[in-house]
């Protein structure tokens, strides 16, 4: 008799990502007896999430077991698997920090991976990270914890930091999708293509993309040398210029960089949406809302039978002994070996029935692992900020981050770090909420 497999949702009141991963999940039919358990610290997201995975079962004709609980640690026991996809301050945090920045001039995008946004997310989501970490060390030690919440680098950078006996991959689609949208622009279907791709999350790089042997970025050159409006994209931009194609997007890409935001130019010539974030937040809002509304009318809900995240295949390999490859956020054991040791890196990774395997690059092209290095300074000082207690390192962190360097003076840094220091409060720990002058 198969075992019934427990995975835990922490943060389960994230609309899409737990209607998605519940679709994706019961749409493997092969998997065994499940039980789905559900964490959030909102008793209506809660609710709501609860409603979202009995209609998804219900719609695809499956039987699960569907707990949930307001208590993070009752609803880990048992857990095979846990998915982590919370989100720290929710809507007004983010809000904080763009909108903070943008008072001093420093214009960003998403905001949520370097950065001082990213910084901040950080600091905010590590204290419930540590937290998460005892809890399934104690509670259920043998459990893969699937982790969603970014700054993906950091986060899996920090559990490396305090918990390593953790077993924990960092999974973000953007490898995938980039692909995806390279064999669009070249009308090349994605299932004739091999490809490869490692570096840091949200800036990895596309190394090898190829049909039958052969590579396929001889055609992406003619295609962006006849298309003008191609052109007037960042990675577009940044892939002549570096010869690998970065794997995040445009409005991602142009906030690891020093090169574009500053530029009033830049912005218009690579139609870059500042400040774009809010506005995706705001209609996660509004989905939630609309989501709540369609379970009370007793509507279907909208599915993505093509979402194609990496929680459910890593589930279904681990369980079944599927053996597949992605790219998943592990810490750097001499994987890339031109990055140092211990932080987060994107990597090829095998899964299956035995666990997750991560498979050694070597170098990187010394153009990508440079900017890589940069973004990797920013990750390592804000994780030791919090390591340590040490909220200059706060400070250090936004002053080698790439776009904040190149648009603030040093004091200005300070300044704003203090600003958003006070503006999160309580939400960060107790050692970072000091001011400095």
């Amino acid at each position: 008799m198969s075992r019934i497999t427990t995975i835990t949702f922490l943060g389960a009141g994230s609309v899409v990502f737990t209607r998605e991963l519940m679709s994706d999940l019961l749409g493997f039919t092969d998997l065994g007896p499940l039980h789905i358990s559900l964490h959030d610290i909102n008793p209506e997201r809660l609710e709501t999430a609860v409603a979202i995975a009995n209609a998804t079962a219900s719609q695809l004709g499956r039987t699960v077991t569907v707990t949930s609980s307001l208590d993070r640690r009752a609803a880990l026991v048992g857990a095979h698997y846990v998915i982590n996809s919370i989100q720290v301050g929710m809507h007004e945090a983010t809000v904080r920090d763009i909108e903070i920045p943008a008072s001093f001039g420093l214009r960003q995008t998403i905001a949520d991976t370097i950065g001082v946004g990213g910084i901040f997310r950080a600091l905010r989501t590590f204290p419930v990270l540590e937290g998460i970490a005892r809890d399934i060390l104690e509670i259920c030690p043998d459990a893969w914890l699937l982790n969603y919440t970014n700054p993906m680098a950091m986060n899996i950078a920090y559990l490396q930091a305090i918990a390593p006996s953790l077993k924990v991959l960092g999974l973000c689609h953007s490898v995938y999708w980039t692909v995806r949208g390279l064999c669009e622009v070249i009308d090349v279907p994605f299932d004739e293509v091999s490809y490869w791709s490692a570096g840091v999350n949200h800036q990895a790089w596309v190394l090898r993309w190829e049909r039958n042997g052969e590579s396929l970025y001889p055609l992406l050159d003619a295609k962006i040398a006849g298309d003008p409006e191609l052109r007037r994209r960042v990675r577009v931009d940044m892939y002549r210029k570096l010869g690998y194609y970065p794997t995040e997007t445009s409005e991602h890409s142009s906030e690891y960089v020093p090169w574009y935001l500053k530029h009033d130019e830049e912005v218009e010539r690579l139609r870059i949406a500042v400040s774009g974030y809010i506005g995706i937040s705001e209609d996660n809002l509004r989905e939630y809302q609309e989501t709540r509304a369609a379970l009370a009318a007793g509507e279907p809900l909208a599915m993505d039978r093509d979402s194609t995240e990496y929680a459910p295949q890593v589930i279904h390999s681990m369980e079944t002994g599927t053996k597949r490859t992605i790219f998943a956020n592990v810490a750097n054991h001499g994987y890339i070996t031109n990055l140092p040791n211990n932080y987060a890196v994107e990597v090829p990774t095998a899964i299956d029935e035995m666990g997750a395997h991560p498979i050694y690059v070597g170098d990187l092209p010394l153009q990508c692992v440079a900017l890589n290095r940069s973004f990797v300074s920013v990750g390592e000082l804000t994780v030791q900020a919090a390591v340590t207690g040490n909220p200059t390192l706060i400070r250090n962190a936004a002053m080698v981050d790439p776009n904040t360097a190149a648009t603030l003076t040093v004091d200005q840094i300070w300044e704003l770090c203090n600003a958003l220091t006070t503006a999160h409060g309580d939400l960060l720990a107790e050692p970072l909420r000091a001011t400095l002058t």
